[in-house]
């Protein structure tokens, strides 16, 4: 991992840490997001994008493992889904645990990304816990691909604008897939 990378995770992990708000950037798009078990920065991070709180968001993982803290159970399709998947996915599951109701569905239901990033992935295992992504546009507008095309309001109002490139090529947002009460199995994007 290179010095740039292992800085920006501690100074980004110090400002989640004390529930702050961070840009940065994802294996998708670029990203706002926050520590992903404290109310207050979730109500924060709504704020800044100006996104109605009946509106979940999802969250970014290390690891499928992490799953077992945040799920009353996980599914057993979830491992063939995420093994099997050729581009960034989410999975919507029911019934989490351990997560504020702001980032919840109906019958308690999230989204969980696997994120193939390496800045990501270091950040959340030094965390330790989920950090909330959400595309970094104000709700409504148009994703933006790079850091300079985020707009002016957010990178004011978020605690920290993490300073690396992007390596996405300005991808698309996630597939969703969807677990059903029932077991069955649901694209929604």
């Amino acid at each position: 991992m290179s010095n740039i990378i292992i800085k920006e995770v501690e100074n980004a992990y110090k400002i989640l840490q004390n529930g702050g708000v961070i840009v940065y950037p994802t294996d998708t798009v670029w990203g706002i997001g926050c520590d992903a078990t404290n109310e207050e920065a979730i109500k924060k991070l709504y704020k800044i994008k100006q996104r109605n709180s009946s509106n979940p968001m999802l969250c970014l993982i290390s690891r499928p493992s992490m799953l077992k803290k945040y799920l009353i159970s996980v599914p057993d399709q979830s491992t063939k889904l995420l093994d099997e998947a050729l581009t960034p996915t989410t999975i919507i599951y029911n019934h989490s645990i351990n997560i504020p109701k702001q980032l919840l569905g109906e019958n308690d239901s999230i989204g969980f990304r696997v994120v193939d990033n390496e800045f990501c992935k270091k950040l959340i295992e030094k965390l330790k816990k989920p950090i909330v992504s959400t595309s970094a546009n104000l709700s409504g507008q148009i994703t933006a691909c790079n850091l300079k095309e985020i707009n002016t309001k957010i990178l004011k109002e978020v605690d920290y604008v993490v300073n690396l490139p992007s390596t996405n090529s300005c991808n698309s947002a996630s597939s969703i897939i969807k677990i059903n009460l029932d077991g069955t199995i649901s694209k929604i994007r």
